[in-house]
């Protein structure tokens, strides 16, 4: 800063300047570009909270294995009875102490039912990370895209304003050589002042996009830039019908099996229990000792568990239809991908020639104007034309872009990567 301006200014102003100067190269000295697209997936997997929920479902479930294992515990008792009576009255009111041991044994299979189930709900468990990982993945790509696309369209803007910008010093170059009415500077000036707001559009909407992209990576200060492209990669639109493998079907599948296996956990538990004590009796009266032992069986007389059962059929019929609707819904998406991907790489053919052809009019429109033989109102339109060419191109990149990760989730792969 000039040292014989900032003398003039008040302490507070200059105070408000400094800090304002400090706090922008603070920001600037923390902000960065994004990494490449595979690494920010990477640094999700650390940092972004779905994946947690996530792992900490797989421990939960893991945690639910090692319970169904476990065998039920056994129980010591000890009784007293005419407590304080050691003579005997007819046999019947001598003191006699019981010390028992109870085991219940599970029969019928419920132990094995009951592991196979929380084995099954395991492997959802781990199939419904896969799907998280597959679906953030995509996301991720398409929000990386997306703040590729809207930096891009910043610097459209920025090319549009220069032309325009161009435009407006050869208008008032005419009208002060007199060879143009003041109307036309005016008309160039209104068209260059459109083109400063789009510029400011643009770049608010491009700073929103990469808000955006770092949010979901998880990482508190925004990136400042894309590196490097997506837009301009070569396509990899590999993939066919009969390679169809969705996360999403596979998560429905292990919860379809999931609810089968809750079935044979229900059926099992219909079978009562049964209970085996061991104990050791002393009669005190008589100084002597006897061993007891009894088997009890509850009788199904009123429950049978066929309420539960019931509800765990009902739940299979639930997954089954959510496994058939995942499928449905996994092929049509599929076949639209490939439609849409194929669309979007013909319009990005065309797009590039139609970009070149509007690219030499506005060329030819200025020559032709310069040298007086062409009207304003044909420069601006061909330079409008050409702005809009250049986004058409760039919508084409993004939707080409867009279709592959799509293809990429359908086929169980991280977009531009590899399967799971």
């Amino acid at each position: 800063m000039n040292s014989h301006f900032s003398r003039g200014m008040p302490t507070r102003l200059r105070w408000m300047l400094g800090a304002a100067a400090l706090s922008a190269a603070v920001s600037t000295a923390h902000a960065e570009p994004a990494p490449p697209y595979a690494e920010l997936v990477r640094r999700a997997e650390s940092t972004a909270p779905r994946f947690a929920e996530s792992e900490a479902n797989i421990r939960a479930a893991q945690g639910g294995t090692v319970q169904a294992a476990v065998r039920p515990n056994p129980s010591i008792g000890l009784e007293a009875e005419n407590v304080g009576r050691g003579t005997s009255y007819n046999g019947l009111s001598q003191e006699q102490t019981t010390l028992s041991f109870v085991q219940p044994f599970e029969i019928g299979g419920q132990r094995t039912a009951r592991i196979n189930a929380a084995g099954a709900v395991l492997e959802t468990a781990r199939a419904e990370r896969d799907r998280v990982r597959i679906e953030f993945a995509y996301e991720l790509a398409v929000a990386y895209v997306t703040a590729e696309e809207a930096a891009r369209r910043a610097e459209l803007a920025a090319e549009a304003l220069d032309r325009s910008q161009e435009d407006e010093r050869a208008a008032r170059a005419l009208v002060s050589a007199g060879r143009e009415a003041d109307l036309r500077a005016v008309q160039a000036n209104a068209a260059r002042t459109s083109a400063e707001a789009e510029l400011e559009g643009a770049r608010a909407n491009a700073s929103e996009a990469l808000a955006r992209l770092s949010g979901l990576v998880g990482t508190l200060m925004p990136y400042t830039a894309i590196t490097p492209s997506l837009l301009d990669r070569a396509a990899e639109l590999r993939g066919s019908a009969e390679e169809i493998s969705s996360p999403a079907v596979r998560a429905a599948e292990a919860a379809r099996n999931a609810a089968f296996q809750r079935i044979a956990v229900e059926r099992t538990r219909a079978t009562p229990d049964v209970t085996v004590s061991l104990g050791l009796r002393r009669f005190a009266g008589e100084n002597a000792k006897a061993v007891i032992a009894g088997v009890s069986v509850p009788l199904p007389l009123y429950n049978n568990n066929a309420g539960n059962i019931a509800t765990a059929e009902a739940e299979l019929a639930a997954a089954e239809a959510r496994v058939a609707g995942a499928r449905l819904s996994a092929e049509a998406d599929y076949r639209a991908a490939l439609s849409q991907a194929a669309a979007a790489e013909r319009r990005v053919a065309a797009s590039n020639q139609a970009e070149q052809a509007a690219g030499e009019a506005y060329r030819l429109a200025r020559v032709g104007y310069e040298a007086g033989r062409t009207p304003l109102v044909e420069v601006l339109a061909s330079r409008r034309t050409l702005t809009d060419a250049q986004l058409r191109t760039l919508d084409a990149r993004g939707a080409r872009v867009r279709a592959e990760a799509s293809i990429a989730r359908l086929t169980g792969r991280i977009p531009f990567g590899d399967k799971l």
